[in-house]
């Protein structure tokens, strides 16, 4: 199996200590596929500051295959972390940095090697919604994040290319949640996930609901949960189809969830979304 983050990536500045952790969901994905032994790439935009020098450094050291990336001269993308109460937020950031004003257009080239991984996954924060039409055109499955930056509109227009759906739902009751999966769901997705933080995560393919708890562990650190969590999810998923295509449904949803929800409990042990972080 070989798959591809596709789309942004960014360093978390944590402030209150002065350390800079390489992330972003799509360069995240990749990195967490490679950590289970998969094949996998990025492709995004870089700058070319030291935020961008030390994330292209880590993915080499990784493995992790960048040779389609773009590199601009100007900021890379960043978010600010900061200590509140305990907990560890966003507080603000450059919105993309460089990616703003040179997002990721895909040529026939980059189409012709994407091609070639059976799943790529993007989100909210790539700035190339106008692009997932020509993913979707490849043939291969398409996943994508919302985080919690959505709205009908937006789910609306962009659902009808995404095969698998991630959304941040931590605001909202469980009544709630499941209305919002099943909405999405008949804008187009296949299969459609929300991550609920304490209270687990909900999956939702068109004919039933599939509840998984989170496992309870104490924290170093929350940030990639969300991430891990899908990308072994989704890992496990395909391998099951692929093994087993005639196999049963609910179950294999099942056990992906549990493979899931233990991959983010390891995730919550490492600083940062992946660790290697820099002092800035």
């Amino acid at each position: 199996m070989r798959v591809i983050g596709v789309g942004d990536n960014v360093v978390d500045k944590y402030l209150y200590k002065k350390t800079m952790y390489p992330g972003g969901n799509a360069l995240n994905f990749a990195v967490y596929a490679k950590q289970l032994g998969i094949d996998s790439a990025y492709m995004g935009v870089f700058g070319n500051d030291r935020a961008a020098e030390h994330i292209v450094e880590t993915l080499k050291k990784l493995e992790v295959d960048i040779s389609h990336c773009r590199h601009y001269e100007g900021e890379n993308g960043f978010a600010a972390v900061d200590l509140v109460d305990g907990d560890r937020v966003f507080i603000g950031g450059n919105e993309g940095g460089i990616q703003k004003d040179n997002p990721l257009v895909l040529t026939q080239e980059d189409l012709e090697y994407i091609k070639t991984f059976e799943i790529a996954h993007s989100s909210i924060y790539s700035d190339m919604d106008s692009e997932l039409h020509k993913l979707k055109e490849l043939g291969l499955m398409v996943s994508y994040d919302f985080s919690s930056d959505y709205n009908d509109a937006l789910l609306k227009k962009n659902c009808q290319y995404i095969d698998v759906s991630l959304l941040s739902c931590g605001q909202l009751d469980e009544e709630e949640v499941e209305n919002l999966l099943k909405q999405v769901y008949s804008y187009g997705s296949k299969l459609v996930i929300g991550t609920m933080g304490s209270k687990g995560a909900l999956v939702y393919d068109g004919s039933a609901y599939y509840r998984q708890k989170p496992h309870f562990i104490q924290p170093v650190d929350t940030l990639g949960a969300g991430d891990s969590f899908f990308t072994k999810f989704i890992l496990h998923y395909l391998a099951g189809k692929k093994d087993n295509p005639e196999g049963d449904h609910a179950l294999l949803l099942i056990s992906s969830l549990e493979e899931g929800a233990k991959f983010a409990a390891k995730t919550c042990l490492v600083d940062g979304a992946f660790g290697y972080g820099i002092p800035f």
